[in-house]
């Protein structure tokens, strides 16, 4: 059976933390998943916030807790109602790796190439012969 892993980023907001958001909606949020088929969840604290990630057994599980009443109402009182709410399909910030990676070594001396100077080309513009005139008007000949 493949599960269907969603995201909820929760970013603190000027006045409140996601953590005190989680203390008030958490409840809610994990009975109506669980009430709609989630077979897995889990909570990952960030410096900036929190991710919510939770797993339903089929696609059309998440439309129907999405559209929930007490769902909408719990993701539209996040801390920072503007930015402060990402929510996008699969698994979120934790499922990179555990450790930092390292720099790979650099090519060669590691150094920027040398700067070159542009090249520079000379623009000519062609001459041309005056337009024939009589008696300081000009002609028009074919």
């Amino acid at each position: 059976m493949s599960l269907q892993w969603w995201s909820i980023e929760i970013l603190d907001g000027p006045l409140s933390s996601a953590e005190r958001w989680r203390d008030s909606h958490e409840q809610v949020l994990l009975s109506a998943a669980v009430s709609h088929g989630a077979q897995q969840w889990a909570w990952h604290p960030f410096r900036w916030g929190l991710l919510l990630e939770i797993a339903f057994k089929d696609a059309e599980a998440w439309p129907a807790f999405r559209e929930l009443p007490a769902v909408q109402a719990a993701l539209d009182a996040v801390p920072d109602p503007v930015n402060g709410l990402l929510i996008y399909p699969g698994r979120g910030g934790s499922a990179g790796r555990l450790q930092p990676r390292r720099p790979r070594p650099t090519a060669g001396a590691g150094a920027a190439p040398l700067p070159r100077e542009p090249v520079r080309t000379r623009v000519a513009l062609a001459e041309t012969e005056p337009a024939p005139t009589r008696g300081g008007v000009l002609t028009h000949t074919a």
